[in-house]
Protein backbone atom coordinates (compact mmCIF):
# COMPACT_ATOMS: atom_id res chain seq x y z
CA UNK A 1 0.00 0.00 0.00
CA UNK A 2 1.40 3.16 -0.92
CA UNK A 3 1.79 5.67 2.11
CA UNK A 4 -0.54 8.27 1.13
CA UNK A 5 -3.08 5.39 0.46
CA UNK A 6 -3.02 4.29 3.46
CA UNK A 7 -6.95 5.21 5.54
CA UNK A 8 -4.64 6.56 8.60
CA UNK A 9 -3.21 8.85 6.86
CA UNK A 10 -6.12 9.80 5.14
CA UNK A 11 -7.91 10.30 8.24
CA UNK A 12 -5.10 12.12 9.72
CA UNK A 13 -5.23 15.00 6.05
CA UNK A 14 -8.64 14.88 7.06
CA UNK A 15 -8.31 16.62 10.55
CA UNK A 16 -5.65 18.83 9.66
CA UNK A 17 -7.83 20.05 6.80
CA UNK A 18 -10.98 20.29 9.01
CA UNK A 19 -8.86 22.28 11.64
CA UNK A 20 -8.11 24.64 8.96
CA UNK A 21 -11.26 25.48 7.81
CA UNK A 22 -12.54 25.71 11.28
CA UNK A 23 -9.83 28.41 11.23
CA UNK A 24 -8.26 26.83 14.25
CA UNK A 25 -4.37 27.07 12.39
CA UNK A 26 -3.05 30.53 11.58
CA UNK A 27 0.19 30.51 9.54
CA UNK A 28 2.35 27.20 11.17
CA UNK A 29 0.12 27.52 14.27
CA UNK A 30 -0.97 24.28 15.99
CA UNK A 31 0.33 20.61 15.33
CA UNK A 32 -0.99 17.34 15.45
CA UNK A 33 0.35 13.44 16.46
CA UNK A 34 -1.01 10.06 15.36
CA UNK A 35 0.50 6.62 17.49
CA UNK A 36 0.46 4.38 14.89
CA UNK A 37 -0.76 0.82 14.92
CA UNK A 38 0.88 -1.70 14.57
CA UNK A 39 -0.69 -3.24 11.57
CA UNK A 40 -0.76 -0.08 9.99
CA UNK A 41 2.67 -0.36 9.82
CA UNK A 42 3.45 -3.90 8.55
CA UNK A 43 0.94 -2.11 5.33
CA UNK A 44 3.63 0.67 4.60
CA UNK A 45 6.64 -0.30 5.84
CA UNK A 46 8.23 -0.96 2.72
CA UNK A 47 7.78 2.65 1.64
CA UNK A 48 10.79 4.05 4.78
CA UNK A 49 13.77 4.97 5.16
CA UNK A 50 15.34 3.19 7.98
CA UNK A 51 18.83 4.42 7.61
CA UNK A 52 18.16 8.24 8.83
CA UNK A 53 20.16 9.35 11.95
CA UNK A 54 18.38 9.24 15.38
CA UNK A 55 17.84 12.42 16.86
CA UNK A 56 17.14 13.31 20.21
CA UNK A 57 12.92 14.01 21.57
CA UNK A 58 14.41 16.54 24.19
CA UNK A 59 12.47 14.12 26.53
CA UNK A 60 12.26 10.56 27.76
CA UNK A 61 8.95 8.10 26.96
CA UNK A 62 10.41 4.61 27.60
CA UNK A 63 6.88 3.33 27.52
CA UNK A 64 6.66 4.50 24.21
CA UNK A 65 10.02 2.48 23.13
CA UNK A 66 9.83 1.26 19.61
CA UNK A 67 6.77 2.96 18.81
CA UNK A 68 5.56 4.81 15.48
CA UNK A 69 4.03 8.12 14.76
CA UNK A 70 3.11 10.08 12.40
CA UNK A 71 3.66 13.87 13.10
CA UNK A 72 3.25 17.15 11.16
CA UNK A 73 6.60 19.79 10.99
CA UNK A 74 7.49 22.06 12.65
CA UNK A 75 6.84 25.76 10.71
CA UNK A 76 4.73 23.49 8.22
CA UNK A 77 1.26 25.63 7.38
CA UNK A 78 -2.54 23.15 8.37
CA UNK A 79 -3.52 24.52 4.58
CA UNK A 80 -1.15 22.65 2.77
CA UNK A 81 -1.36 19.59 4.56
CA UNK A 82 -4.20 18.31 1.99
CA UNK A 83 -1.99 19.07 -0.93
CA UNK A 84 1.24 18.67 0.12
CA UNK A 85 1.33 15.66 2.80
CA UNK A 86 4.74 14.63 2.05
CA UNK A 87 6.25 17.61 2.82
CA UNK A 88 4.55 19.17 5.52
CA UNK A 89 3.83 15.74 7.72
CA UNK A 90 6.26 12.86 8.67
CA UNK A 91 6.34 9.16 10.17
CA UNK A 92 8.53 8.92 12.55
CA UNK A 93 10.37 5.41 14.79
CA UNK A 94 11.07 6.09 18.55
CA UNK A 95 14.51 4.09 19.73
CA UNK A 96 14.50 1.45 22.30
CA UNK A 97 15.47 3.81 24.98
CA UNK A 98 12.55 6.19 24.41
CA UNK A 99 15.10 9.32 24.24
CA UNK A 100 15.69 9.19 20.39
CA UNK A 101 13.73 9.55 17.18
CA UNK A 102 14.00 8.89 13.51
CA UNK A 103 12.57 9.48 10.38
CA UNK A 104 11.20 6.93 8.42
CA UNK A 105 8.77 9.05 5.87
CA UNK A 106 7.88 12.27 4.64
CA UNK A 107 9.65 16.01 5.65
CA UNK A 108 10.55 15.83 2.25
CA UNK A 109 12.07 19.19 1.89
CA UNK A 110 14.29 18.82 5.08
CA UNK A 111 11.80 19.28 7.42
CA UNK A 112 11.15 17.62 11.18
CA UNK A 113 8.55 17.14 13.42
CA UNK A 114 6.34 19.88 15.40
CA UNK A 115 8.81 21.58 18.17
CA UNK A 116 5.69 20.32 20.50
CA UNK A 117 6.85 16.55 20.03
CA UNK A 118 8.15 15.84 23.59
CA UNK A 119 4.77 17.60 24.61
CA UNK A 120 2.61 15.24 22.47
CA UNK A 121 4.83 12.02 23.13
CA UNK A 122 4.63 12.63 26.76
CA UNK A 123 1.31 12.74 26.67
CA UNK A 124 0.29 9.76 24.89
CA UNK A 125 2.79 7.75 27.22
CA UNK A 126 0.83 9.20 30.15
CA UNK A 127 -2.82 8.09 28.17
CA UNK A 128 -1.11 4.62 27.60
CA UNK A 129 -0.71 3.94 31.44
CA UNK A 130 -4.15 5.06 32.36
CA UNK A 131 -5.62 2.96 29.79
CA UNK A 132 -3.35 0.78 28.07
CA UNK A 133 -2.96 2.77 24.35
CA UNK A 134 -6.54 3.46 23.95
CA UNK A 135 -5.67 6.97 23.19
CA UNK A 136 -3.82 7.59 19.57
CA UNK A 137 -4.54 11.19 18.94
CA UNK A 138 -3.40 14.47 20.32
CA UNK A 139 -4.14 17.79 18.30
CA UNK A 140 -3.20 21.43 19.94
CA UNK A 141 -4.84 24.06 17.93
CA UNK A 142 -6.01 27.86 18.64
CA UNK A 143 -9.29 28.42 18.84
CA UNK A 144 -10.19 32.04 18.71
CA UNK A 145 -13.38 32.32 21.01
CA UNK A 146 -11.66 29.60 23.66
CA UNK A 147 -8.68 31.38 23.62
CA UNK A 148 -10.62 34.93 24.36
CA UNK A 149 -12.03 33.35 27.41
CA UNK A 150 -8.78 32.90 28.62
CA UNK A 151 -8.72 36.67 29.36
CA UNK A 152 -11.69 37.34 31.00
CA UNK A 153 -12.30 34.19 33.16
CA UNK A 154 -10.25 32.58 36.35
CA UNK A 155 -7.94 30.46 34.87
CA UNK A 156 -8.64 27.58 36.92
CA UNK A 157 -10.64 23.96 35.41
CA UNK A 158 -13.73 24.78 37.59
CA UNK A 159 -14.31 27.93 35.56
CA UNK A 160 -13.47 27.03 32.19
CA UNK A 161 -15.64 23.52 33.25
CA UNK A 162 -18.96 25.07 35.03
CA UNK A 163 -19.29 27.86 31.97
CA UNK A 164 -18.85 25.09 29.07
CA UNK A 165 -21.14 22.96 30.68
CA UNK A 166 -23.29 25.71 31.33
CA UNK A 167 -23.64 26.95 27.46
CA UNK A 168 -24.19 23.75 25.55
CA UNK A 169 -26.17 20.40 26.72
CA UNK A 170 -23.58 18.17 24.73
CA UNK A 171 -20.56 19.62 26.59
CA UNK A 172 -21.05 17.57 30.03
CA UNK A 173 -22.03 14.70 27.89
CA UNK A 174 -18.79 15.41 25.25
CA UNK A 175 -17.13 16.14 28.45
CA UNK A 176 -17.54 14.62 31.61
CA UNK A 177 -14.78 14.81 33.69
CA UNK A 178 -14.23 18.56 32.44
CA UNK A 179 -11.49 20.08 31.14
CA UNK A 180 -8.17 21.16 32.66
CA UNK A 181 -6.35 24.72 32.25
CA UNK A 182 -3.23 26.26 32.45
CA UNK A 183 -1.43 29.43 32.89
CA UNK A 184 0.76 31.10 29.95
CA UNK A 185 3.54 29.28 29.74
CA UNK A 186 6.42 28.98 26.72
CA UNK A 187 4.89 26.85 24.24
CA UNK A 188 7.45 24.09 23.03
CA UNK A 189 9.43 23.61 26.17
CA UNK A 190 9.61 20.99 28.47
CA UNK A 191 7.70 23.08 31.15
CA UNK A 192 4.21 22.68 29.36
CA UNK A 193 4.56 19.63 28.52
CA UNK A 194 4.89 17.95 32.04
CA UNK A 195 2.57 20.50 33.12
CA UNK A 196 -0.16 19.37 30.51
CA UNK A 197 0.77 15.58 31.08
CA UNK A 198 -0.35 15.96 34.88
CA UNK A 199 -3.81 17.72 33.74
CA UNK A 200 -3.85 14.64 31.60
CA UNK A 201 -3.90 12.20 34.13
CA UNK A 202 -7.71 13.63 34.78
CA UNK A 203 -8.84 14.90 31.22
CA UNK A 204 -8.48 14.60 27.60
CA UNK A 205 -8.23 18.58 27.13
CA UNK A 206 -6.13 21.05 28.51
CA UNK A 207 -6.84 24.55 27.87
CA UNK A 208 -3.23 26.85 27.31
CA UNK A 209 -3.90 30.75 28.09
CA UNK A 210 -4.11 33.26 26.05
CA UNK A 211 -2.62 30.57 23.37
CA UNK A 212 -4.90 27.31 22.33
CA UNK A 213 -6.22 23.95 23.27
CA UNK A 214 -4.54 20.17 23.66
CA UNK A 215 -7.08 17.96 23.41
CA UNK A 216 -6.78 13.86 22.96
CA UNK A 217 -8.70 10.76 22.18
CA UNK A 218 -8.65 7.56 20.38
CA UNK A 219 -9.99 8.65 17.22
CA UNK A 220 -9.36 11.30 14.89
CA UNK A 221 -13.19 12.29 15.29
CA UNK A 222 -13.19 11.86 18.69
CA UNK A 223 -10.06 14.20 19.18
CA UNK A 224 -11.67 16.75 17.14
CA UNK A 225 -15.13 16.22 18.28
CA UNK A 226 -13.60 17.21 21.61
CA UNK A 227 -12.22 20.67 20.38
CA UNK A 228 -15.09 21.82 18.08
CA UNK A 229 -17.42 21.01 21.01
CA UNK A 230 -15.43 22.57 23.41
CA UNK A 231 -15.17 25.98 21.08
CA UNK A 232 -18.56 25.80 19.84
CA UNK A 233 -19.89 26.47 23.71
CA UNK A 234 -16.82 28.69 24.02
CA UNK A 235 -18.13 30.97 21.14
CA UNK A 236 -22.12 30.69 22.48
CA UNK A 237 -20.21 32.30 25.62
CA UNK A 238 -18.75 35.17 23.97
CA UNK A 239 -22.15 36.15 22.47
CA UNK A 240 -23.92 35.62 25.45
CA UNK A 241 -21.81 38.29 27.45
CA UNK A 242 -21.48 40.66 24.47
CA UNK A 243 -25.55 40.71 24.49
CA UNK A 244 -25.47 40.97 28.52
CA UNK A 245 -23.43 40.86 31.92
CA UNK A 246 -25.97 38.89 33.21
CA UNK A 247 -27.72 35.70 32.10
CA UNK A 248 -31.58 34.92 32.24
CA UNK A 249 -31.56 31.48 31.75
CA UNK A 250 -28.87 28.64 32.32
CA UNK A 251 -28.14 24.73 32.92
CA UNK A 252 -28.54 24.10 36.59
CA UNK A 253 -26.67 21.51 38.54
CA UNK A 254 -30.21 19.77 39.09
CA UNK A 255 -30.37 19.95 35.05
CA UNK A 256 -26.76 18.44 34.66
CA UNK A 257 -27.86 15.67 36.91
CA UNK A 258 -30.69 15.28 35.40
CA UNK A 259 -28.56 15.02 31.85
CA UNK A 260 -26.30 12.46 33.65
CA UNK A 261 -28.34 10.44 34.97
CA UNK A 262 -30.77 10.07 31.33
CA UNK A 263 -27.38 9.53 29.04
CA UNK A 264 -25.62 7.36 32.19
CA UNK A 265 -23.08 9.94 32.74
CA UNK A 266 -20.63 10.40 35.60
CA UNK A 267 -20.14 14.11 35.41
CA UNK A 268 -16.75 15.25 38.01
CA UNK A 269 -18.00 15.99 41.23
CA UNK A 270 -15.63 18.55 41.86
CA UNK A 271 -17.48 20.48 39.30
CA UNK A 272 -20.84 19.84 40.59
CA UNK A 273 -20.63 21.78 44.09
Amino acid sequence: MEILDAPFVKAFVNLANDGYTHGYHERNGGNLTYWIEKEEIEQIACHFTPDNAWQEIGTEVPDLAGEYFMVTGTGRFFRHVKDDTINTCGIIEVDETGKRYRILWGYADGGRPTSELPTHLMNLEVKKKLNGGKTRVVYHCHPVNLIALTFVLPLTDAAFTKELWQFMTECPVIFPDGIGVLPWMVCGSKEIGIATSEKMKEYNAVVWSHHGIFVAGSTFDETFGLCHTIEKSAEIAIKVRSMSPTKLHTITRPMLRDLAAAFGLKLNEKFMR
